[in-house]
Protein backbone atom coordinates (compact mmCIF):
# COMPACT_ATOMS: atom_id res chain seq x y z
CA UNK A 1 0.00 0.00 0.00
CA UNK A 2 2.62 2.47 0.64
CA UNK A 3 4.36 1.53 -2.00
CA UNK A 4 1.65 2.15 -4.58
CA UNK A 5 0.84 5.67 -2.18
CA UNK A 6 4.55 6.80 -3.30
CA UNK A 7 3.89 6.10 -7.10
CA UNK A 8 0.45 7.68 -6.95
CA UNK A 9 1.88 10.75 -5.40
CA UNK A 10 4.95 11.06 -8.26
CA UNK A 11 2.50 10.74 -11.49
CA UNK A 12 0.32 13.33 -9.42
CA UNK A 13 3.20 15.78 -8.57
CA UNK A 14 4.45 15.28 -12.59
CA UNK A 15 1.14 16.26 -14.08
CA UNK A 16 1.10 18.91 -11.69
CA UNK A 17 4.20 20.29 -13.04
CA UNK A 18 2.94 20.06 -16.96
CA UNK A 19 -0.48 21.31 -16.25
CA UNK A 20 1.08 24.68 -14.58
CA UNK A 21 3.13 25.12 -17.62
CA UNK A 22 0.61 24.33 -19.86
CA UNK A 23 -0.94 27.27 -18.60
CA UNK A 24 1.73 29.68 -19.60
CA UNK A 25 2.59 28.94 -23.32
CA UNK A 26 1.92 32.03 -25.84
CA UNK A 27 4.56 31.59 -28.81
CA UNK A 28 6.70 29.18 -30.07
CA UNK A 29 9.62 29.97 -27.80
CA UNK A 30 7.48 29.98 -25.03
CA UNK A 31 6.21 26.05 -26.03
CA UNK A 32 9.87 24.85 -27.61
CA UNK A 33 12.37 27.40 -25.53
CA UNK A 34 10.01 27.53 -22.39
CA UNK A 35 10.34 31.10 -22.93
CA UNK A 36 14.05 31.69 -22.84
CA UNK A 37 14.23 31.88 -19.24
CA UNK A 38 15.46 29.19 -17.42
CA UNK A 39 17.95 29.23 -14.30
CA UNK A 40 21.34 27.25 -14.18
CA UNK A 41 20.22 24.44 -11.44
CA UNK A 42 16.87 23.46 -13.62
CA UNK A 43 19.16 23.51 -16.79
CA UNK A 44 21.85 21.61 -15.43
CA UNK A 45 19.24 18.92 -13.65
CA UNK A 46 17.20 18.63 -16.74
CA UNK A 47 20.11 17.73 -19.26
CA UNK A 48 21.00 15.06 -16.40
CA UNK A 49 17.62 13.74 -16.27
CA UNK A 50 17.32 13.62 -19.76
CA UNK A 51 20.82 11.47 -20.25
CA UNK A 52 20.09 8.99 -17.50
CA UNK A 53 17.27 6.50 -18.59
CA UNK A 54 16.11 3.00 -18.16
CA UNK A 55 19.00 1.47 -20.11
CA UNK A 56 21.27 3.48 -17.94
CA UNK A 57 20.41 1.38 -14.44
CA UNK A 58 20.05 -1.44 -16.76
CA UNK A 59 23.52 -1.08 -18.83
CA UNK A 60 25.79 0.40 -16.15
CA UNK A 61 25.45 -2.17 -13.37
CA UNK A 62 25.44 -5.21 -15.63
CA UNK A 63 28.87 -3.69 -17.28
CA UNK A 64 29.69 -3.23 -13.88
CA UNK A 65 28.80 -6.35 -12.70
CA UNK A 66 30.77 -8.06 -15.83
CA UNK A 67 33.71 -5.76 -16.40
CA UNK A 68 33.99 -3.43 -13.37
CA UNK A 69 34.55 0.59 -13.42
CA UNK A 70 35.58 0.54 -16.61
CA UNK A 71 32.10 1.46 -18.34
CA UNK A 72 32.71 4.73 -16.08
CA UNK A 73 34.70 6.18 -18.45
CA UNK A 74 31.89 7.35 -20.50
CA UNK A 75 30.48 9.01 -17.95
CA UNK A 76 33.61 10.83 -16.94
CA UNK A 77 34.28 12.02 -20.45
CA UNK A 78 30.83 13.21 -20.76
CA UNK A 79 31.89 16.10 -18.14
CA UNK A 80 34.67 17.21 -20.43
CA UNK A 81 32.43 17.27 -23.39
CA UNK A 82 29.88 19.44 -20.80
CA UNK A 83 32.96 21.97 -20.65
CA UNK A 84 33.10 22.09 -24.73
CA UNK A 85 29.60 22.56 -24.84
CA UNK A 86 29.54 25.26 -22.50
CA UNK A 87 32.60 27.19 -23.57
CA UNK A 88 32.97 26.56 -27.16
CA UNK A 89 29.20 25.56 -28.57
CA UNK A 90 26.55 27.50 -26.32
CA UNK A 91 27.58 31.61 -27.61
CA UNK A 92 26.79 30.87 -31.06
CA UNK A 93 24.06 28.73 -30.58
CA UNK A 94 22.70 31.69 -28.44
CA UNK A 95 24.31 34.47 -30.28
CA UNK A 96 22.74 32.44 -33.54
CA UNK A 97 18.82 32.72 -31.94
CA UNK A 98 18.00 29.15 -33.46
CA UNK A 99 15.68 26.54 -32.52
CA UNK A 100 17.25 23.17 -33.46
CA UNK A 101 20.39 22.05 -34.85
CA UNK A 102 19.36 21.85 -38.15
CA UNK A 103 19.10 25.08 -38.31
CA UNK A 104 21.94 26.20 -37.20
CA UNK A 105 23.76 24.15 -39.61
CA UNK A 106 21.90 25.63 -42.24
CA UNK A 107 22.92 28.96 -41.56
CA UNK A 108 26.23 28.00 -41.28
CA UNK A 109 26.85 26.00 -44.48
CA UNK A 110 23.52 25.26 -46.36
CA UNK A 111 19.80 23.72 -46.39
CA UNK A 112 21.30 20.75 -47.72
CA UNK A 113 23.11 20.22 -44.31
CA UNK A 114 20.07 20.92 -42.42
CA UNK A 115 17.82 18.28 -44.26
CA UNK A 116 20.21 15.90 -43.51
CA UNK A 117 20.41 16.01 -39.79
CA UNK A 118 16.63 16.57 -39.50
CA UNK A 119 15.99 13.24 -41.26
CA UNK A 120 19.14 11.25 -39.41
CA UNK A 121 17.94 12.89 -36.37
CA UNK A 122 14.07 11.48 -35.96
CA UNK A 123 15.33 8.17 -37.67
CA UNK A 124 17.46 7.85 -34.46
CA UNK A 125 15.17 9.25 -31.72
CA UNK A 126 12.00 6.97 -32.99
CA UNK A 127 14.00 4.11 -33.78
CA UNK A 128 16.95 3.80 -31.27
CA UNK A 129 16.26 6.43 -27.93
CA UNK A 130 12.93 5.94 -27.64
CA UNK A 131 12.93 2.05 -28.49
CA UNK A 132 15.91 1.78 -26.07
CA UNK A 133 14.28 3.41 -23.78
CA UNK A 134 11.27 1.13 -23.38
CA UNK A 135 13.43 -2.37 -23.67
CA UNK A 136 15.00 -1.08 -21.34
CA UNK A 137 12.50 0.18 -19.27
CA UNK A 138 10.85 -3.40 -19.55
CA UNK A 139 13.15 -5.22 -18.66
CA UNK A 140 13.34 -3.45 -15.46
CA UNK A 141 9.52 -3.09 -14.87
CA UNK A 142 9.52 -6.75 -15.65
CA UNK A 143 11.97 -8.01 -13.55
CA UNK A 144 11.24 -6.23 -10.18
CA UNK A 145 7.36 -5.93 -10.15
CA UNK A 146 6.14 -8.53 -12.68
CA UNK A 147 3.79 -5.58 -14.07
CA UNK A 148 2.69 -6.87 -17.79
CA UNK A 149 5.27 -4.96 -20.04
CA UNK A 150 3.02 -4.35 -22.68
CA UNK A 151 0.19 -2.21 -21.00
CA UNK A 152 2.81 -0.40 -18.64
CA UNK A 153 4.78 0.89 -21.71
CA UNK A 154 1.68 1.99 -23.20
CA UNK A 155 0.65 3.70 -20.04
CA UNK A 156 4.46 5.72 -19.83
CA UNK A 157 4.42 6.86 -23.44
CA UNK A 158 0.72 8.04 -22.81
CA UNK A 159 1.60 9.79 -19.71
CA UNK A 160 4.48 11.22 -20.88
CA UNK A 161 3.43 12.43 -24.17
CA UNK A 162 0.11 14.24 -22.32
CA UNK A 163 2.35 16.36 -20.18
CA UNK A 164 4.87 17.01 -22.84
CA UNK A 165 2.22 18.14 -25.36
CA UNK A 166 0.24 20.49 -23.42
CA UNK A 167 3.23 21.75 -21.31
CA UNK A 168 6.22 22.37 -24.13
CA UNK A 169 9.67 22.40 -23.17
CA UNK A 170 8.96 24.34 -19.95
CA UNK A 171 7.19 21.30 -18.57
CA UNK A 172 9.75 18.87 -20.03
CA UNK A 173 12.52 21.09 -17.92
CA UNK A 174 10.85 21.29 -14.91
CA UNK A 175 9.65 17.75 -14.38
CA UNK A 176 13.25 16.90 -15.38
CA UNK A 177 14.21 18.78 -12.10
CA UNK A 178 12.30 16.60 -9.55
CA UNK A 179 12.86 13.47 -11.80
CA UNK A 180 16.87 14.32 -11.35
CA UNK A 181 16.27 14.64 -7.74
CA UNK A 182 13.96 10.93 -7.41
CA UNK A 183 16.09 9.22 -9.32
CA UNK A 184 19.83 10.15 -8.07
CA UNK A 185 18.00 9.79 -4.24
CA UNK A 186 16.53 6.41 -5.34
CA UNK A 187 19.84 5.62 -6.41
CA UNK A 188 21.83 6.48 -3.98
CA UNK A 189 20.02 5.23 -1.33
CA UNK A 190 19.98 1.48 -3.22
CA UNK A 191 23.96 1.82 -3.65
CA UNK A 192 24.48 2.47 0.36
CA UNK A 193 21.94 -0.70 1.30
CA UNK A 194 23.92 -2.69 -1.53
CA UNK A 195 27.55 -1.84 -0.52
CA UNK A 196 26.59 -2.58 3.16
CA UNK A 197 25.98 -5.79 1.92
CA UNK A 198 29.00 -6.59 0.16
CA UNK A 199 30.94 -5.38 3.18
CA UNK A 200 31.77 -1.91 2.40
CA UNK A 201 34.29 -1.15 -0.10
CA UNK A 202 37.18 -3.14 0.91
CA UNK A 203 34.98 -6.14 1.49
CA UNK A 204 33.82 -5.42 -2.41
CA UNK A 205 37.90 -5.61 -3.17
CA UNK A 206 38.65 -8.50 -1.54
CA UNK A 207 35.83 -10.20 -3.33
CA UNK A 208 36.30 -8.80 -7.45
CA UNK A 209 39.25 -9.46 -9.52
CA UNK A 210 41.49 -6.64 -8.72
CA UNK A 211 40.64 -5.35 -12.09
CA UNK A 212 37.46 -4.92 -11.91
CA UNK A 213 38.91 -1.46 -9.87
CA UNK A 214 40.80 -0.28 -12.92
CA UNK A 215 39.04 1.76 -15.66
CA UNK A 216 42.11 2.27 -17.74
CA UNK A 217 42.64 -1.11 -20.30
CA UNK A 218 45.40 -1.89 -22.47
CA UNK A 219 45.10 -0.74 -26.08
CA UNK A 220 44.14 -4.66 -27.17
CA UNK A 221 41.27 -4.67 -24.65
CA UNK A 222 38.38 -5.32 -26.72
CA UNK A 223 35.80 -3.50 -25.29
CA UNK A 224 37.48 -0.77 -23.41
CA UNK A 225 40.86 -0.01 -24.84
CA UNK A 226 42.49 3.22 -23.69
CA UNK A 227 42.92 4.72 -26.69
CA UNK A 228 38.83 4.50 -27.51
CA UNK A 229 37.86 5.32 -23.80
CA UNK A 230 39.88 8.38 -23.73
CA UNK A 231 39.17 9.86 -27.30
CA UNK A 232 37.05 7.94 -28.43
CA UNK A 233 34.23 8.70 -25.84
CA UNK A 234 35.25 12.28 -26.16
CA UNK A 235 34.60 12.35 -30.25
CA UNK A 236 30.88 10.81 -29.72
CA UNK A 237 30.60 12.76 -26.69
CA UNK A 238 30.78 16.08 -28.52
CA UNK A 239 28.15 14.72 -31.03
CA UNK A 240 26.31 13.58 -28.05
CA UNK A 241 26.11 16.62 -25.82
CA UNK A 242 27.11 19.28 -28.12
CA UNK A 243 25.69 18.75 -30.96
CA UNK A 244 22.15 16.95 -30.53
CA UNK A 245 19.03 18.24 -30.67
CA UNK A 246 17.72 16.53 -27.49
CA UNK A 247 20.64 17.78 -25.13
CA UNK A 248 21.24 21.20 -26.97
CA UNK A 249 17.42 22.48 -26.60
CA UNK A 250 17.65 22.38 -23.02
CA UNK A 251 20.68 25.16 -23.29
CA UNK A 252 18.89 27.23 -25.57
CA UNK A 253 16.06 27.71 -22.95
CA UNK A 254 18.44 29.32 -20.97
CA UNK A 255 18.22 33.50 -19.29
CA UNK A 256 21.81 33.76 -21.06
CA UNK A 257 25.31 32.55 -22.00
CA UNK A 258 26.26 32.45 -17.68
CA UNK A 259 23.02 30.79 -16.75
CA UNK A 260 23.60 27.98 -19.73
CA UNK A 261 27.49 28.02 -19.00
CA UNK A 262 26.62 27.05 -15.59
CA UNK A 263 23.68 24.28 -16.72
CA UNK A 264 26.38 22.62 -18.51
CA UNK A 265 29.22 22.56 -15.70
CA UNK A 266 26.35 21.46 -13.34
CA UNK A 267 25.51 18.88 -15.08
CA UNK A 268 29.20 17.92 -16.04
CA UNK A 269 29.38 17.16 -11.56
CA UNK A 270 26.51 15.57 -12.13
CA UNK A 271 27.55 12.61 -14.25
CA UNK A 272 30.17 11.67 -11.70
CA UNK A 273 27.70 10.38 -9.51
CA UNK A 274 26.71 7.58 -12.36
CA UNK A 275 30.00 6.02 -11.51
CA UNK A 276 29.20 5.38 -7.69
CA UNK A 277 25.18 4.99 -7.91
CA UNK A 278 24.57 3.16 -11.24
CA UNK A 279 28.01 0.95 -12.13
CA UNK A 280 29.40 0.80 -8.45
CA UNK A 281 25.59 -1.30 -7.53
CA UNK A 282 26.83 -3.78 -10.31
CA UNK A 283 30.14 -4.66 -8.86
CA UNK A 284 27.94 -4.44 -5.42
CA UNK A 285 25.98 -7.23 -6.94
CA UNK A 286 28.20 -9.16 -8.33
CA UNK A 287 29.90 -10.04 -5.19
CA UNK A 288 26.90 -10.48 -2.96
CA UNK A 289 25.57 -12.87 -5.88
CA UNK A 290 28.47 -13.78 -7.78
CA UNK A 291 26.72 -17.45 -9.32
CA UNK A 292 23.46 -15.70 -9.77
CA UNK A 293 24.17 -12.24 -11.31
CA UNK A 294 24.41 -12.60 -15.57
CA UNK A 295 25.41 -8.68 -16.46
CA UNK A 296 21.38 -7.08 -16.63
CA UNK A 297 20.02 -8.78 -14.21
CA UNK A 298 22.37 -7.34 -11.19
CA UNK A 299 20.12 -3.86 -11.03
CA UNK A 300 16.76 -5.63 -10.79
CA UNK A 301 18.44 -8.22 -8.35
CA UNK A 302 19.76 -5.50 -5.98
CA UNK A 303 15.74 -3.74 -5.60
CA UNK A 304 14.04 -7.50 -5.29
CA UNK A 305 16.01 -8.34 -2.53
CA UNK A 306 17.36 -5.30 -0.94
CA UNK A 307 14.89 -2.91 -0.24
CA UNK A 308 12.03 -2.51 1.78
CA UNK A 309 8.63 -1.83 1.86
CA UNK A 310 7.95 2.34 1.17
CA UNK A 311 11.71 1.97 -0.13
CA UNK A 312 10.39 0.14 -3.06
CA UNK A 313 8.17 2.28 -4.02
CA UNK A 314 10.59 5.11 -3.80
CA UNK A 315 13.12 2.76 -6.32
CA UNK A 316 9.78 2.44 -8.54
CA UNK A 317 9.42 6.04 -8.90
CA UNK A 318 12.95 6.64 -9.50
CA UNK A 319 13.13 4.55 -12.37
CA UNK A 320 9.78 6.08 -13.67
CA UNK A 321 11.48 9.04 -13.15
CA UNK A 322 14.82 8.05 -15.58
CA UNK A 323 12.39 6.66 -18.36
CA UNK A 324 9.72 9.39 -18.28
CA UNK A 325 12.49 12.32 -18.33
CA UNK A 326 13.94 10.71 -21.32
CA UNK A 327 11.42 10.18 -23.37
CA UNK A 328 9.73 13.88 -22.81
CA UNK A 329 12.68 15.11 -23.69
CA UNK A 330 12.69 13.04 -27.40
CA UNK A 331 9.01 13.76 -28.04
CA UNK A 332 9.85 17.42 -27.00
CA UNK A 333 12.81 17.51 -29.73
CA UNK A 334 11.41 15.23 -32.16
CA UNK A 335 8.19 17.61 -32.12
CA UNK A 336 10.61 20.94 -32.58
CA UNK A 337 12.48 19.31 -35.63
CA UNK A 338 9.47 18.49 -37.05
CA UNK A 339 7.74 22.06 -37.05
CA UNK A 340 10.78 24.47 -36.96
CA UNK A 341 12.83 22.25 -39.45
CA UNK A 342 10.04 20.36 -42.22
CA UNK A 343 6.44 22.60 -41.50
CA UNK A 344 8.14 25.99 -40.65
CA UNK A 345 10.87 25.20 -43.59
CA UNK A 346 8.08 24.69 -46.15
CA UNK A 347 5.53 27.20 -45.02
CA UNK A 348 7.57 30.38 -43.50
CA UNK A 349 4.65 32.39 -43.06
CA UNK A 350 2.59 29.63 -40.61
CA UNK A 351 1.34 32.28 -37.76
CA UNK A 352 3.11 31.50 -34.32
CA UNK A 353 -0.11 29.91 -32.75
CA UNK A 354 -0.09 27.48 -35.69
CA UNK A 355 3.14 26.37 -35.31
CA UNK A 356 2.69 25.83 -31.35
CA UNK A 357 -0.58 23.56 -32.63
CA UNK A 358 1.53 21.91 -34.95
CA UNK A 359 3.88 21.07 -32.55
CA UNK A 360 1.38 19.62 -30.34
CA UNK A 361 0.26 17.54 -33.00
CA UNK A 362 3.68 16.26 -34.08
CA UNK A 363 4.03 15.18 -30.65
CA UNK A 364 0.87 13.69 -30.62
CA UNK A 365 2.16 11.51 -33.98
CA UNK A 366 5.55 10.14 -31.85
CA UNK A 367 3.67 9.32 -29.37
CA UNK A 368 1.37 6.91 -31.09
CA UNK A 369 4.62 5.51 -33.53
CA UNK A 370 6.24 4.46 -29.87
CA UNK A 371 3.06 2.78 -28.77
CA UNK A 372 2.92 1.48 -32.47
CA UNK A 373 6.56 0.39 -32.12
CA UNK A 374 6.22 -1.59 -28.54
CA UNK A 375 5.63 -4.98 -29.72
CA UNK A 376 8.28 -5.04 -31.67
CA UNK A 377 11.01 -3.51 -29.52
CA UNK A 378 9.15 -6.49 -26.98
CA UNK A 379 10.29 -8.88 -29.77
CA UNK A 380 13.98 -8.33 -29.66
CA UNK A 381 16.58 -8.99 -27.52
CA UNK A 382 18.87 -7.60 -25.94
CA UNK A 383 22.04 -8.22 -28.49
CA UNK A 384 20.06 -6.51 -30.97
CA UNK A 385 19.62 -3.51 -28.83
CA UNK A 386 23.21 -3.09 -27.99
CA UNK A 387 23.72 -2.71 -32.27
CA UNK A 388 20.82 -0.14 -32.64
CA UNK A 389 22.16 1.88 -29.72
CA UNK A 390 25.73 1.50 -31.97
CA UNK A 391 23.99 3.29 -34.50
CA UNK A 392 24.38 6.63 -32.60
CA UNK A 393 28.17 6.02 -32.39
CA UNK A 394 28.56 5.52 -36.09
CA UNK A 395 26.55 8.60 -37.16
CA UNK A 396 28.33 10.73 -34.50
CA UNK A 397 32.00 10.79 -35.75
CA UNK A 398 31.31 12.71 -39.13
CA UNK A 399 29.01 14.91 -37.29
CA UNK A 400 31.00 16.30 -34.58
CA UNK A 401 33.19 16.74 -37.42
CA UNK A 402 31.41 18.90 -39.51
CA UNK A 403 30.16 20.96 -36.17
CA UNK A 404 33.49 21.66 -34.38
CA UNK A 405 35.19 22.29 -37.79
CA UNK A 406 32.51 24.88 -39.00
CA UNK A 407 33.10 26.67 -35.41
CA UNK A 408 36.16 26.79 -35.45
CA UNK A 409 37.49 27.34 -38.69
CA UNK A 410 35.74 30.03 -41.04
CA UNK A 411 37.05 28.75 -43.79
CA UNK A 412 34.99 25.52 -44.58
CA UNK A 413 32.29 25.31 -47.04
CA UNK A 414 28.99 23.95 -47.25
CA UNK A 415 29.92 21.77 -50.19
CA UNK A 416 32.57 19.99 -47.24
CA UNK A 417 30.31 19.77 -45.04
CA UNK A 418 27.38 17.88 -46.75
CA UNK A 419 30.19 15.67 -48.21
CA UNK A 420 31.36 15.16 -45.09
CA UNK A 421 28.25 14.49 -43.27
CA UNK A 422 27.15 11.68 -46.42
CA UNK A 423 30.57 9.75 -46.68
CA UNK A 424 31.03 9.67 -43.31
CA UNK A 425 27.71 8.32 -42.73
CA UNK A 426 28.18 5.72 -45.45
CA UNK A 427 30.82 4.81 -43.81
CA UNK A 428 29.41 4.45 -39.99
CA UNK A 429 26.48 2.80 -41.57
CA UNK A 430 28.49 0.14 -43.53
CA UNK A 431 30.20 -0.66 -39.95
CA UNK A 432 27.22 -1.37 -38.29
CA UNK A 433 25.86 -3.75 -41.36
CA UNK A 434 29.09 -5.48 -40.78
CA UNK A 435 28.13 -5.74 -37.56
CA UNK A 436 24.70 -7.31 -38.24
CA UNK A 437 26.19 -9.81 -40.45
CA UNK A 438 29.19 -11.04 -38.06
CA UNK A 439 27.48 -10.55 -34.32
CA UNK A 440 24.13 -11.18 -35.44
CA UNK A 441 23.42 -13.72 -38.48
CA UNK A 442 26.96 -15.10 -37.26
CA UNK A 443 28.24 -14.48 -40.94
CA UNK A 444 31.85 -14.91 -41.70
CA UNK A 445 33.05 -12.33 -43.57
CA UNK A 446 36.68 -13.28 -44.30
CA UNK A 447 39.17 -10.86 -44.28
CA UNK A 448 36.11 -8.06 -42.93
CA UNK A 449 35.92 -9.91 -39.84
CA UNK A 450 39.09 -7.73 -38.64
CA UNK A 451 37.37 -4.46 -39.31
CA UNK A 452 34.42 -5.70 -36.64
CA UNK A 453 36.24 -7.09 -34.05
CA UNK A 454 37.91 -3.83 -34.07
CA UNK A 455 36.94 -1.39 -31.38
CA UNK A 456 33.74 0.66 -32.85
CA UNK A 457 35.30 3.36 -30.20
CA UNK A 458 38.75 3.06 -32.03
CA UNK A 459 36.80 2.93 -35.00
CA UNK A 460 34.86 6.18 -34.55
CA UNK A 461 38.20 7.98 -33.81
CA UNK A 462 39.59 7.02 -37.55
CA UNK A 463 35.95 7.95 -39.15
CA UNK A 464 36.34 11.36 -37.22
CA UNK A 465 39.92 12.05 -38.80
CA UNK A 466 38.74 11.17 -41.74
CA UNK A 467 35.81 13.93 -41.66
CA UNK A 468 37.98 16.49 -40.42
CA UNK A 469 40.77 16.04 -43.39
CA UNK A 470 37.68 15.83 -45.53
CA UNK A 471 36.22 19.19 -44.49
CA UNK A 472 39.60 20.81 -44.56
CA UNK A 473 40.88 19.31 -48.36
CA UNK A 474 37.10 19.77 -49.71
CA UNK A 475 37.20 23.13 -48.32
CA UNK A 476 40.27 23.79 -50.35
CA UNK A 477 38.62 23.99 -53.58
CA UNK A 478 35.11 25.44 -52.76
CA UNK A 479 34.09 28.72 -52.13
CA UNK A 480 33.03 29.63 -48.10
CA UNK A 481 30.21 32.11 -47.45
CA UNK A 482 30.77 35.33 -46.63
CA UNK A 483 32.05 36.45 -43.41
CA UNK A 484 29.30 38.80 -42.60
CA UNK A 485 27.01 35.97 -42.46
CA UNK A 486 28.66 33.75 -40.38
CA UNK A 487 29.74 36.13 -37.79
CA UNK A 488 27.73 34.46 -35.02
CA UNK A 489 28.16 31.04 -35.88
CA UNK A 490 32.23 30.54 -35.73
CA UNK A 491 35.26 31.61 -33.25
CA UNK A 492 36.62 35.03 -34.06
CA UNK A 493 39.92 34.80 -35.70
CA UNK A 494 42.60 35.65 -32.58
CA UNK A 495 39.55 36.09 -30.18
CA UNK A 496 39.76 34.14 -26.47
CA UNK A 497 36.96 32.60 -24.78
CA UNK A 498 35.64 34.78 -22.64
CA UNK A 499 33.73 34.05 -19.30
CA UNK A 500 33.00 35.35 -15.87
CA UNK A 501 35.22 34.48 -13.05
CA UNK A 502 32.73 32.01 -11.22
CA UNK A 503 32.13 30.01 -14.67
CA UNK A 504 36.13 29.66 -14.73
CA UNK A 505 36.12 28.61 -10.91
CA UNK A 506 33.19 26.26 -11.51
CA UNK A 507 35.14 24.74 -14.63
CA UNK A 508 38.57 23.88 -12.66
CA UNK A 509 36.37 22.50 -9.60
CA UNK A 510 34.51 19.99 -11.62
CA UNK A 511 37.15 18.78 -13.92
CA UNK A 512 40.23 18.34 -11.24
CA UNK A 513 36.98 16.09 -9.55
CA UNK A 514 36.78 14.05 -12.58
CA UNK A 515 40.33 13.75 -13.50
CA UNK A 516 41.23 12.97 -9.49
CA UNK A 517 38.57 9.78 -9.81
CA UNK A 518 40.12 9.06 -13.45
CA UNK A 519 43.13 8.96 -12.10
CA UNK A 520 42.70 6.87 -8.76
CA UNK A 521 41.29 4.23 -10.64
CA UNK A 522 43.80 4.33 -13.22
Amino acid sequence: MLDTAIIVVYFLIVFAIGAYHSLKERNTKDYFLAGGNVGWIAIGASLFATNISSEHFIGLAGSGASTGFAVGCYELSAGFCLFILGWLFVPHYLKSKVYTMPEFLERRFGANCRWYLTIISLLAYVFTKISVSLFAGGILIREVFGWDYMTTAIFLVIATGIYTIFGGLAAVIYTDLFQAVLLVGGAIVLTLLGLDKAGGFEGLRASLPPDFFHMIKPASDPAYPWIGTTFGTIILGIWYWCTDQVIVQKTLAAKGISDARKGTFFCAALKILPLFILVLPGLCAKAIWPNEVTGDNAYPLLVTRLLPPGLKGLMVAALLAALMSSLSSVFNSCSTLITMDIYKKLHPNASESKLVNIGRIATCVVVVLSIAWIPLIRGLNNEVYQYLQSVQAYVGAPITAVFLTGILWRGATATAAFTTLIVGGLLGAGRFGLDILHNAMKIDLGSLNQVVEFSFLNYSIIVFLLCVLMMIGISKFSLPKPLSEIADLTITPGGALIGKKSEMIFTLAVGGAILGIWIYFA
